[in-house]
């Protein structure tokens, strides 16, 4: 949720937003603060600082959800927790599922068997997937 301050600059405020979209779209690469300050053309401390204002999160919070949510999309399909790990820009395996296991609630390889198991679930047994106050009220038991 971008969150727009009184007192920011419009001018400021689209450098922010040039700056994310620069995050969105190089999250996989090794990027750092400085490099992405530039994009903004403005020094790093002063963007941290202003974008945090507006997305209420730091660069650094913002960069590393994105890379979880991408790497939940891939694990979601046939990608190993390694491939997946790297793809996403993770520069360890052990940082990736701490940081997954912080994010998600449970560690990288737990969630893919997880959307494995729902999936199945869903072709197998789809009635098993619809809330049982939705079958009373349409009369499904």
């Amino acid at each position: 949720m971008i969150k727009k301050e009184k007192y920011i600059p419009q001018d400021l405020y689209k450098r922010i937003i040039r700056a994310k979209e620069f995050i969105d779209d190089c999250y996989s690469d090794s990027i750092n603060i400085e490099r992405i300050a530039r994009e903004a053309y403005i020094s790093p401390y002063h963007f941290i600082r202003v974008f945090r204002k507006i997305y209420n999160k730091t660069p650094h919070q913002y960069l590393t959800r994105r890379r979880i949510d991408k790497a939940k999309e891939l694990l979601s399909k046939d990608s190993s927790v390694t491939n997946v790990c790297f793809d996403v820009g993770f520069e360890s395996l052990g940082s990736f599922s701490t940081l997954f296991s912080k994010h998600v609630g449970y560690p990288p390889a737990v969630y893919r068997m997880e959307r494995r198991r729902k999936l199945m679930l869903s072709v197998c047994f789809p009635e098993k997937l619809i809330p049982y106050c939705f079958l009373l009220q349409n009369t499904m038991l």
